[in-house]
């Protein structure tokens, strides 16, 4: 039976997903999970699950807390008290982890030029989900995803600086900031049923 690690995911949105199709996936994540399913969850740190030789596809999620372009004006500080670099790490070990099959999801952010630009980028709104948010990703020893169903974003929020943001993304700063960042960090359903179902079919014809 085919053994999925989704790395990094407390939602377990892809979990689920993979599970709905007989796939035998597990989530991890320092954090409890909120998708309803605890014993499809190992809560702790991933790293020592990245040593067992029986995971057919790993899937993961880093924190981009400090890695994200759009927290850019602290780079300065995390860079001086390290907290760029754990973050840049932290990355790096899925990229250096021994499977063939790997995808590391990250939003836009310093790990295109720290380690190598994405194979791709994607938005919720070409999965169904009417929503922006331009998503990284990292393949090996998988494709590029496929759109499914591409739908209209509602329109962005203008601030008077003249900048614009994603209003399911503004919404949030309403939020406690531990809250929010949970919350920006889900995988919007559309793009989760899509990794799913394509990778596990690509694998399928392989086998």
């Amino acid at each position: 039976m085919m053994r999925v690690l989704v790395a990094c995911e407390e939602s377990q949105a892809v979990t689920t997903q993979f599970r709905a199709i007989g796939v035998e996936a597990y989530s991890c994540d320092i954090l409890p999970c909120s998708g309803g399913h605890p014993e499809w969850h190992i809560q702790g740190d991933v790293s020592p699950l990245l040593r067992i030789k029986h995971w057919d596809i790993i899937i993961a999620f880093p924190p981009c807390t400090h890695l994200a372009c759009s927290g850019a004006r602290w780079f300065a500080k995390k860079q001086t008290d390290g907290r760029q670099q754990q973050g840049i790490d932290f990355f790096m070990q899925f990229v250096n982890s021994n499977y063939k099959r790997v995808a590391i999801e990250n939003p836009v952010g310093i790990m295109s030029t720290m380690y190598r630009k994405p194979d791709q980028i994607i938005q919720p709104y070409e999965y169904g989900d009417p929503y922006e948010k331009r998503t990284c990703l990292w393949l090996r020893g998988l494709p590029k995803l496929l759109p499914t169903i591409v739908v209209q974003p509602p329109a962005r929020i203008v601030f008077t600086s003249g900048k614009s943001m994603p209003k399911w993304c503004a919404d949030t700063y309403n939020l406690p900031a531990k809250e929010r960042a949970v919350v920006r960090s889900k995988t919007f359903p559309g793009i989760a049923k899509a990794m799913v179902t394509q990778w596990v079919d690509y694998l399928r014809t392989k086998s």
